[in-house]
């Protein structure tokens, strides 16, 4: 499948529905405390997607995941189930990861959230995964090899004596929700593909804190870390600009401007 060239009206589309997913993160955030279930979390984000913002979750139902996030805590790497018996504690730490379909458009994100009193460890991980999301949407602009994002974050992560996964990427999105290319969090080959303005695809490292295989549960879905460490992920929708790339899914706790631009 070829890599599509988003048009100014598809970006204009993206935006918004990037806006609502970066919403919802900002939404629940006092939610996420010790005590609280990760089904409960759930139906608050399911409410605001479905009545406030009007827009579809693209989880739900998608390849029969029954739930609108999903919800990873600790050393679940991705696709974590929420449940009524899952209740968080202090320390714990929580990805969220949210993909709003408004106007047939799809906007992806996902951050860390640390409940109650951090450890060293999961606060350190947290940051680690979040630096290495950012360093590699510095490096992108018009002309660079994809691989050049994998290359950066895995050295930077291994610097933290952290691992990254292997199996799961980054992806186009746009009107589909898994679009070409293949975003790879490490360095390996990239088919030759260079990036051009207009594209639009995730970046989301996922990054343990031990070694990097994972394993998948018996519900198809909840992937952990095979050694039990912990694991983190931070994940952007971006479009290609003509100097950089602009970030569509910025939330209001975002440390980087919207656009970054390589003058």
């Amino acid at each position: 499948m070829a890599i599509s060239i988003k048009t100014p009206d598809e970006i204009e589309k993206m935006r918004v529905a990037g806006r609502l997913a970066a919403e919802v993160l900002e939404m629940i955030a006092p939610h996420v405390v010790p005590g609280v279930t990760t089904g409960e979390l759930d139906r608050l984000c399911h409410e605001h997607i479905t009545q406030k913002q009007q827009a579809v979750s693209a989880c739900l139902g998608y390849h029969g995941f029954p739930k609108s996030v999903c919800i990873s805590v600790n050393e679940v790497v991705c696709h974590g189930i929420p449940s009524d018996d899952r209740v968080l504690k202090d320390g714990d730490i929580v990805n969220v990861d949210v993909t709003v379909i408004k106007d047939e458009y799809h906007g992806d994100t996902s951050k860390m959230f640390i409940v109650g009193k951090p450890t060293i460890l999961g606060e350190r991980l947290c940051r680690v995964t979040q630096e290495s999301l950012y360093i590699a949407l510095r490096l992108v602009k018009p002309g660079i090899r994809l691989r050049e994002l994998g290359r950066a974050i895995q050295q930077y992560v291994e610097a933290q004596d952290f691992s990254v996964v292997r199996e799961y990427c980054g992806h186009g999105i746009g009107k589909g929700f898994h679009e070409e290319p293949q975003v790879l969090h490490y360095d390996a080959d990239d088919s030759g593909v260079v990036l051009q303005a207009g594209m639009t695809f995730t970046v989301e490292p996922m990054v343990n804190a031990g070694d990097y295989r994972i394993r998948t549960m018996k519900d198809g879905w909840t992937v952990k870390t095979k050694d039990r460490s912990l694991s983190a992920q931070y994940e952007h929708t971006i479009v290609v600009t003509e100097t950089g790339c602009e970030i569509l899914t910025l939330r209001e706790d975002d440390t980087i401007p919207a656009r970054l631009e390589n003058v």
